[in-house]
C-alpha cells in the first residue's frame, strides 16, 4: 500500500480529461465576447475623440475594429450557434482578438495608452481553455506584442497637438507590470482550473462508481428474489423426477431421461444458490454484522496471492449489526484492493467498536505511504513518480489518487473519518492508542456509531411489515 492508486473499478471509467475540454466552449459564446469588446473599444474611441479631443487615426482604429466586425458576421452565417470549438480553432479565435487588440493599441500610442492592461484578457483566457502548450505560445506571443508596442507605435496628441507620454520610468513599470501580469495570471488560471478539471473528474468517477455498486446490489436482491420463488417449482420436479425413475425402472432410456431432469434441477438450484448469495432486498437483508460487511467489501482480493486476516473485536461481544450500505462497501473494497496491491504477503483487517464509535483498520506489511504523499492522499488525480525499480516491482501503478479519493469520499459521505499512517507513526496518533504490529501502510476509518448502527442511532431499521409471496 505504498501509494494511492486507481482500483480496478475505477479503472475502466472513461472521463474527459482537462486537455479535451476546449472542445467543449461553444463559438457562440467567443463572438458574444467578442461584440461586448467590440462595444467597449468604439466606446473608447467616440470619449476620446469627443471628450477629451485626442487625436487619433480615427480611420485607421475604424479598420481594425471593423475586422472584428466582419469575423463576427463570418462566423455567425457559416457557422451554426450550437458549433463547438477544437482547440486549434480556440487557439485561432484568442490569437485573432490578441493581435487585434495590439493592432489598436499600436495607433493609439502603444504602452502610453492605460487600456494596455487588456492585453492581459486573451493570454488569460487561453490559460482558462486552451493546453499548456497553446497557453505558453499565446502568453508568449503576448510578451512580445507588449515588448515591441513600447518601442513602436503611433503618438497620443491633444487637440492643440501636444504628445501625450508617460515618463520612461512609468513605462518600463507599466511593461514589467503587463508581464508579470501575463505569466502570474496564465500559472494562476492555469493552476486553478486544472484543480477544478480534476475535482470534477473525481467526483463523477465517485458517482458512476457509486450507481454500479449500487445497481450490483439491487441485482443481488432481484437474483436472490428469483432464487427463493423457483425453489418449490425446482424441488417439486425433483420430486416428481424421483418417482418416475422409480416407475420406469424396467425402462432404461426413459428412467435415465428422467434422471436427467432431476440432475438438471439440482444444477439449476445450485446456480441460483451461488448467484443470490448477496440476499433478498429486505430489511433484514439491509443490515449484516460488522464482521459479515467487513469481510464481504475484502471478499473480491481474497485469491490474489495475499493472506488477508481478519480480527473483530475482543471477543466478549458480538459485532453490531450496520447498514448495508453500497458507498460503505465500496469504499472499503477499494482500501482493500490497494493495500493488496502494495502488500509483501499479508494484509490485516481489524474492526473494532465501541458505545460510541465503529472503525475499521486495514494494514498491510508493504513499503508504505510515500513521505511526500502522506498529506496529500485522498486527492483526486495525484501522481507519484517511481524509481526504474519500484516501477518494475508494480508495472502499471503509477496511480492517480482516483481509488483512494472514490474511498474517501463515498466513506466520509456515511459520516467516516479517515487517518492515513504508515506503521512507524506513534501511537497517539491512532484513534485508540494501539500500535500496530504491521510496519506498511495503515488506513484507519472511524464512524459515529449513531449513523451505521442498524439497531440504534440515526439511521437504525424500523420493523417493517411483512409481504406474501403470491
Amino acid at each position: 500500500m505504498a501509494s494511492p492508486d486507481t482500483s480496478p473499478d475505477t479503472a475502466e471509467i472513461s472521463l474527459p480529461q482537462g486537455q479535451y475540454r476546449g472542445n467543449w466552449i461553444r463559438l457562440r459564446t467567443l463572438v458574444l465576447l467578442r461584440w461586448g469588446a467590440i462595444c467597449g473599444q468604439l466606446s473608447a474611441l467616440v470619449v476620446a475623440g469627443q471628450i477629451y479631443g485626442l487625436q487619433l487615426e480615427y480611420g485607421a482604429c475604424l479598420f481594425v475594429i471593423g475586422l472584428s466586425v466582419i469575423s463576427n458576421l463570418i462566423t455567425g452565417f457559416v457557422f451554426p450557434e450550437s458549433k463547438r470549438l477544437n482547440e486549434v480553432e480556440n487557439l485561432a479565435m484568442v490569437l485573432f482578438d490578441l493581435l487585434q487588440l495590439g493592432a489598436l493599441l499600436y495607433i493609439t500610442g502603444g504602452l502610453h495608452n492605460p487600456f494596455s492592461i487588456l492585453i492581459v484578457g486573451p493570454a488569460t483566457v487561453s490559460a482558462l481553455a486552451l493546453s499548456a502548450r497553446m497557453t505558453l505560445f499565446v502568453g508568449s506571443t503576448a510578451i512580445v506584442l507588449v515588448t515591441l508596442l513600447a518601442e513602436f507605435h503611433l503618438p497620443l496628441r491633444t487637440a492643440d497637438g501636444q504628445i501625450l507620454e508617460v515618463a520612461q520610468v512609468f513605462l518600463f513599470g507599466n511593461w514589467l507590470a503587463i508581464v508579470i501580469a501575463v505569466i502570474f495570471l496564465g500559472i494562476y488560471s492555469r493552476w486553478i482550473v486544472n484543480e477544478m478539471h480534476s475535482m470534477s473528474d473525481a467526483l463523477q468517477a465517485t458517482q458512476m462508481a457509486l450507481a454500479r455498486e449500487q445497481k450490483l446490489t439491487d441485482l443481488g436482491g432481484v437474483v436472490a428474489a428469483a432464487a427463493h420463488e423457483l425453489g418449490t417449482p425446482l424441488a417439486t420436479i425433483k420430486l416428481t423426477s424421483a418417482e418416475l425413475m422409480d416407475e420406469l425402472e424396467d425402462q432404461p432410456e426413459l428412467a435415465e431421461d428422467a434422471r436427467l431432469i432431476r440432475d438438471q434441477a439440482d444444477r439449476c438450484r445450485d446456480i441460483l444458490r451461488s448467484m443470490g448469495r448477496a440476499g433478498k432486498d429486505d430489511l433484514h437483508m439491509r443490515q449484516a454484522p460488522l464482521s459479515t460487511v467487513v469481510e464481504e467489501a475484502a471478499e473480491p482480493h481474497r485469491d490474489r496471492g495475499i493472506e488477508i486476516h481478519f480480527s473483530h473485536g475482543d471477543g466478549d461481544t458480538p459485532p453490531p449489526a450496520i447498514l448495508r450500505r453500497p458507498e460503505l462497501i465500496h469504499g472499503l473494497r477499494n482500501l482493500v484492493q490497494n493495500a493488496v496491491d502494495f502488500a509483501r504477503s499479508e494484509v490485516r483487517v481489524e474492526s473494532r467498536w465501541t458505545e460510541d464509535t465503529i472503525s475499521v483498520r486495514i494494514l498491510d506489511d508493504g513499503r508504505g505511504f510515500s513521505q511526500t504523499a502522506l498529506g496529500r492522499i485522498g486527492d483526486p488525480f495525484m501522481r507519484r513518480r517511481w524509481s526504474f525499480s519500484e516501477s518494475q516491482e508494480r508495472p502499471g501503478y503509477e496511480g492517480m489518487g482516483l481509488g483512494l479519493f472514490i474511498a474517501k469520499t463515498l466513506l466520509e459521505r456515511t459520516g467516516a473519518e479517515l487517518i492515513f499512517a504508515n506503521g512507524n507513526t506513534p501511537a497517539a496518533e491512532m484513534k485508540d492508542g494501539a500500535h500496530p504490529g504491521l510496519r506498511g501502510a495503515i488506513v484507519e476509518v472511524t464512524w459515529p456509531r449513531r449513523l451505521i448502527d442498524a439497531r440504534e442511532g440515526d439511521n437504525a431499521l424500523r420493523p417493517g411489515r411483512n409481504i406474501p409471496f403470491v
